[in-house]
């Protein structure tokens, strides 16, 4: 965990924690993530819930990785992780994860190279990216971390030259298919973030097998050394923490195998990573630069969609949401956020097919690679994109986490309105209209004799009626 403030713009840090918990080792062969390793990462929530429990929520980003990616019952245990550090847990995309670090990296690490290879090392993951300054051009997550490669190769801590070499078969099968993406000549320096790739720095550091950053000399040094050895324990290295002695082969694995793969010669280290990318990522919400927003005009651009229609309807769902913000309460902006990014993406399943592409539409938003979006962001966005018309999908409605499951029913009801009232795709076509939101019922009011004189709309309003009384909700048009 990292505590930052800002002041002016400018980012000091505060406070700096760190436990290893290693939930990666806690997955079992049918990646149910077992009760003891459960119990070790909500103690140490709740640790770290003792520091920022007086922080605002919007202050406050907090992400799983790999591990929760990939457990059966991560569900269950997000919820129990949620108390005990009291605010809300995102989990985000090995691709979501690659972009953070490299912002990390980038904004930690001052370099004059036009192209850099940044690599982290995970628990449960390891991820490349290539990118120019602040921007991620190449990215991608591999299922192999330091946890998963010692568990599967080096058992109880037990080390062969035989159990080597099938690590590093097993990395280079993994590595294979994208060594053209990642080889030395499509960048220009190495650099290496997280606490394996720290760890084995700081040991050849203190060995002098590699004064300065890491070199593949080093690892060599470190390669024969680590396998003159039967047991980790037998390691004695210089300033090797104990705590990293479990997954300190598989770290060493996964890193020895890269520089043979990519051919590199020498990785500089970076202290930023992850934590420090949801910073700057955050800094960016701030200040006006969300990457969400980009992501979303991207993704429209990309399907074709009618930007002129999109702006109809974000305008019309900009004065429902004026009228009713006093029922929403304090979540009445993000919840447009929400909604204006769905109006832009409401529409992008007809770039597959016009039949039921909203569904399609949904489908692209839930299982997308899409920056800055968590999973919990974009099942939110593709639920609204998906109930933006014909049938409400209570059940994915209810199966949202809090507090969209209680809110998103009105975001859908607002999105569906201003489709409706935009049918016409003329901004003079809708005149000015009253609208009063209630727990259970929504009304519109229209000037005298308008409604009369909108046969379709007024048609539309009719059929809207039938599909919210089935969601138990009440629609009054005069």
């Amino acid at each position: 965990m990292i505590v930052c403030s800002v002041h002016e713009g400018q980012l000091k840090t505060l406070d700096r924690l760190r436990e290893m918990v290693r939930l990666a080792s806690g997955l079992n062969n049918k990646n149910i993530l077992d009760e003891d390793t459960q119990q070790r990462a909500l103690a140490c929530l709740e640790r770290f819930g003792q520091r920022i429990q007086n922080f605002p929520e919007s202050n406050v980003r907090i992400v799983g990785t790999n591990t929760l990616r990939t457990a059966k019952n991560a569900r269950q245990f997000l919820q129990k992780a949620e108390l005990a550090i009291g605010y809300p847990i995102h989990i985000i995309s090995g691709i979501e994860e690659a972009r953070l670090i490299y912002q990390g990296v980038a904004h930690s690490l001052q370099s004059n190279a036009s192209r850099r290879l940044v690599m982290d090392i995970g628990g449960g993951s390891t991820e490349y990216i290539i990118g120019t300054n602040s921007d991620p051009a190449q990215k991608e997550s591999l299922s192999m971390g330091c946890v998963t490669v010692s568990n599967r190769f080096f058992m109880d801590g037990a080390i062969s030259p035989q159990r080597f070499q099938q690590a590093t078969i097993f990395v280079n099968q993994q590595l294979h298919t994208y060594k053209k993406l990642f080889t030395h000549n499509q960048w220009d320096e190495a650099i290496g973030a997280s606490g394996s790739i720290r760890a084995i720095r700081k040991v050849l550091l203190a060995t002098e097998w590699s004064p300065g950053g890491i070199t593949l000399e080093g690892l060599e040094k470190l390669k024969q050394h680590a396998l003159n050895c039967k047991h980790v324990s037998e390691l004695n290295i210089p300033d090797l923490n104990p705590e990293r002695l479990p997954v300190f082969m598989g770290g060493l694995a996964i890193l020895y195998t890269t520089f043979k793969t990519l051919d590199i010669d020498k990785m500089s280290v970076s202290d930023g990573a992850l934590r420090e990318g949801l910073i700057y990522d955050y800094l960016g919400r701030m200040f006006n630069h969300d990457v969400r927003s980009d992501t979303v005009h991207f993704l429209a651009e990309h399907y074709h969609t009618d930007t002129q229609q999109s702006a109809l309807i974000k305008t019309t769902i900009d004065s429902i949401l004026q009228q009713v913000s006093p029922f929403l309460g304090a979540q009445a902006r993000i919840i447009g956020q929400y909604l204006n990014w769905a109006a832009e993406l409401h529409e992008i399943g007809r770039n597959i097919a016009h039949s039921q592409y909203h569904k399609h539409g949904a489908y692209i938003i839930k299982h997308g690679d899409l920056a800055g979006f968590s999973q919990q962001d974009q099942n939110l966005l593709s639920t609204l994109v998906l109930a933006h018309r014909r049938k409400i999908p209570l059940k994915k409605i209810k199966e949202l986490p809090p507090p969209w499951n209680k809110v998103a029913i009105y975001m859908v009801i607002i999105l569906r309105l201003a489709v409706i009232l935009q049918r016409n795709r003329n901004s003079a076509a809708t005149p000015e209209f009253k609208v009063t939101l209630e727990q259970n019922a929504l009304s519109i009011q229209f000037p005298d004799n308008w409604l009369e004189n909108a046969p379709l709309t007024q048609a539309d309003l009719m059929l809207e009626e039938a599909y919210l009384a089935k969601a138990k909700f009440s629609l009054q048009a005069r």
